[in-house]
């Protein structure tokens, strides 16, 4: 979400919320250690060993968190439980290697489009946008939802692979005389587990809930979160009496009342979002219109635990609209339109020439209008690929443009001038916006578009 000064917003949020490490006793023999790595870790005490919920995300805070598991236990990790597969959840395994005995985690319900893996490059830019890596902890300001991650201060990420894959939608285990249950809950991705302490009533439900708006879709790309079955999934939260809910980022809650009002108001907001969309698309209205119409009613906006710090009610849109329309708006001027070179040097000749547009888009940035200065820079970049106009990560550098039929501008000048105040837009984009993703990925692009006006 833009807002003046969002970006404070994310700084009171963030230390808030994990800004002291903590390990608390939430039960007799149930530890829940919050803010030591990104994500948090649960680690139970069983008869002879310890049973730990995600192993934090990195070696070096893994091993950390053996440290504290011995001083509190005094007993081996036998049994390490990971809720999905995101690296942040699993990097710190390999500092159990000697002792661990089992891995436990769950097939996702969906397999991954054929050819997935054929897009490591594109998804790893995206990725070092959405996350930051590579900005200092004053440009990032937050990594949203905890401690920025280890790798961004060169540790390292130990993976330890399932031992045990279960497909079950719900699979019951003694483990060295700790009940549990283990609940397939599909949501955040696809292979999304909670587990169930019935002699406990403490429920662990991994990234199906966190304490602030979800990334119903994630900037970075990836197929499609299926937010009604992310819904089906809360619903089988909120079926457990729960008396304590440990997610895997930000912190804990407790009282059964508390974690009813709490997931079934996530239910809600999810619902509200998806209902308003396909509403909307039945009713012929494009992405744009709905990504600007729709907003959670007040009663959901104000709650502290739906800010939008991480995801984005507008992204959330666009992504539930792409995934049950595709890409055709039912505009037939979008059937087969101009290749994007030719259509914006049209446009930049009919509104004056790049020169006019260019002063333009430097008077709306001394308006404040940043999001229209930026736009108008993007359309000068793409008459001659000077910009992020596409996510290119075989070049992410420079470009002449002199692949275009269209002949790019001659005047050095005015194409630096050009960049470096698309740069400008984007930070100042990046004030104003309270997602730590958004802003992360603000950041990251203006300093690629710096990159390329010092090599001009």
């Amino acid at each position: 979400m833009l807002k003046e000064n969002g970006y404070l917003e994310l700084k009171d949020f963030d230390r808030e919320t994990h800004s002291v490490p903590s390990v608390t006793e939430i039960v007799k023999g149930v530890w829940f250690a919050g803010a030591i790595g990104h994500s948090n870790a649960i680690f139970i005490e069983a008869d002879e060993s310890v049973i730990l919920i995600d192993p934090l995300d990195t070696l070096e805070r893994g091993q950390k968190l053996r440290g504290i598991i011995e001083e509190k236990c005094h007993k081996p990790v036998r049994t390490i439980i990971y809720t999905h597969g995101h690296p942040d959840h699993r990097g710190g395994a390999g500092a159990f290697r000697d002792e661990v005995r089992e891995i436990i985690a769950f097939k996702p319900v969906q397999a991954p489009l054929f050819g997935m893996e054929r897009l490591g490059a594109i998804f790893g830019l995206r990725a070092r946008r959405q996350f930051g890596y590579g900005l200092s902890d004053e440009e990032a300001v937050s990594q949203g939802l905890g401690p920025r991650e280890g790798s961004n201060y060169g540790e390292h990420q130990a993976i330890l692979p399932p031992t045990v894959l279960y497909d079950e939608e719900i699979v019951y285990r003694n483990i060295d005389g700790i009940e549990l249950e283990l609940i397939a809950i599909p949501g955040e991705t696809d292979d999304q587990a909670a587990v169930w302490l019935p002699d406990k009533k403490v429920l662990c439900c991994g990234d199906d809930y966190y304490g602030c708006f979800p990334n119903l879709y994630a900037i970075r790309g990836g197929q499609y979160r299926d937010i009604a079955q992310w819904i089906k999934s809360l619903d089988k939260l909120m079926s457990y009496p729960a008396e304590h809910l440990l997610p895997g980022h930000t912190k804990a809650i407790s009282g059964h009342a508390a974690i009813t009002e709490v997931l079934g108001n996530y239910k809600s907001m999810m619902e509200y979002i998806l209902d308003e969309t396909l509403k909307g698309i039945n009713e012929g209205k494009t992405a744009d219109e709905l990504a600007s119409e729709i907003r959670l009613p007040e009663e959901l906006s104000k709650l502290p635990y739906l800010g939008e710090y991480y995801g984005s009610v507008e992204w959330t849109v666009r992504e539930i609209y792409a995934a049950y329309t595709g890409w055709f708006d039912g505009d037939p001027a979008n059937l087969h339109p101009l290749p994007v070179s030719e259509r914006s040097s049209r446009y930049i000749s009919l509104m004056g020439g790049y020169e006019k547009v260019l002063k333009e888009a430097a008077k709306a940035y001394e308006n404040g209008e940043y999001q229209l200065s930026l736009e108008l820079c993007t359309l000068l970049s793409q008459s001659e690929a000077d910009g992020i106009s596409s996510d290119d990560p075989s070049d992410n550098a420079s470009s002449d443009g002199s692949s275009f039929n269209e002949a790019p501008c001659k005047n050095l000048s005015l194409r630096k001038e050009l960049l470096e105040l698309k740069a400008r837009a984007l930070l100042a984009l990046s004030d104003m916006e309270t997602s730590a993703n958004g802003r992360h990925y603000y950041i990251a692009c203006a300093k690629e578009v710096k990159l390329r006006s010092e090599k001009l």
